[in-house]
């Protein structure tokens, strides 16, 4: 069983040849909907990939909150741990670029009103041998109330290191497992501008001094991990990427679920690696999130 505790948002999308440079207004040629937020679409990336999933999290009452969760429903997810408060459900701004690059606004909204005693109930809920899936779109504090009672119940943590916030550094050592892109994981590991061998290195480094399964995603390069002293590496598809947005959030459930269902490391990685590849080949994040067949066919 996968808990994810995290956010829910409206995604609101336009596209257009090239994303404009800071003060420039650039034409668009479409625009469209569709459910996202971190945690949601982890949350449906696990579900799709087979997992039996809960989500712990906040809508609104606007009139987002319905079609939010519309997909989350729709795969079975237990909705059970959402709450509805007053005000507006979580919004991204979205903006996507002719080469499948993107630039994300995030309003919180109700994801704002996520509470540590949420995180208290949300753990509380969970079981032994269950896995507690988080981001960083909701108050740090709640993170860091889940992250410690996760640990002090002994429940698998997995802390996708996104978006990047001021908490984002040290939360990340209080997670069993800590996925990170680049970018993240350099804040993680307190240096800029990493060469890949330099990264290996850091790698090392904060693996020794944590002993946390530390992950990061390479894009188009796959995946670099170290778990238990052993560096594992895993490729996902040589693709033209359509869209990016939600790429990382199929590869984070597609690993949870793997890891849940029993597979081994470096076989869970490759599986949310190609995972991840495949969410890059139409648009929209929760839309893109392929199904568990589709990523079999091509592993």
């Amino acid at each position: 069983m996968i808990t994810v505790f995290g956010s829910i948002n409206m995604d609101l999308i336009a596209t257009t040849d090239r994303l404009p440079k800071p003060g420039e207004t650039v034409a668009g040629n479409g625009f469209s909907t569709a459910a996202g937020g971190k945690g949601a679409n982890q949350a449906l990336a696990a579900k799709r990939a087979g997992a039996s999933v809960r989500m712990a999290g906040a809508v609104g009452t606007d009139t987002f909150a319905e079609p939010a969760l519309a997909l989350l429903a729709e795969a079975g997810t237990d909705l059970g741990a959402v709450r509805h408060v007053a005000g507006p459900t979580g919004t991204a701004l979205i903006l996507v670029g002719g080469d499948g690059e993107n630039v994300i606004v995030v309003v919180p909204g109700a994801n704002g009103t996520v509470t540590a005693e949420d995180a208290t109930a949300t753990v509380a809920a969970l079981g032994q041998g269950d896995t507690l899936m988080l981001q960083l779109e909701v108050p740090g504090d709640a993170v860091e109330t889940a992250l410690s009672a996760a640990k002090a119940a002994g429940i698998r943590t997995i802390l996708n290191l996104a978006p990047l916030t001021a908490d984002a550094a040290r939360l990340g050592r209080m997670a069993d497992i800590v996925i990170a892109n680049e970018t993240e994981f350099e804040l993680l590991a307190g240096q800029d501008g990493m060469t890949a061998v330099e990264r290996e290195a850091s790698l090392v480094r904060l693996h020794t001094e944590t002993g946390q399964t530390l992950i990061v995603t390479l894009g188009g390069d796959g995946v670099i991990a170290i778990r238990d002293g052993a560096i594992s590496r895993a490729s996902g598809l040589v693709i033209e990427p359509v869209d990016t947005v939600g790429a990382g959030d199929t590869f984070c459930g597609y690993f949870a679920a793997s890891l849940d269902a029993g597979l081994d490391f470096d076989a869970a990685l490759r599986r949310a690696a190609v995972a991840g590849s495949l969410a890059c080949l139409s648009a929209g994040a929760q839309p893109s999130i392929p199904l568990a067949a589709a990523v079999a066919a091509e592993i």
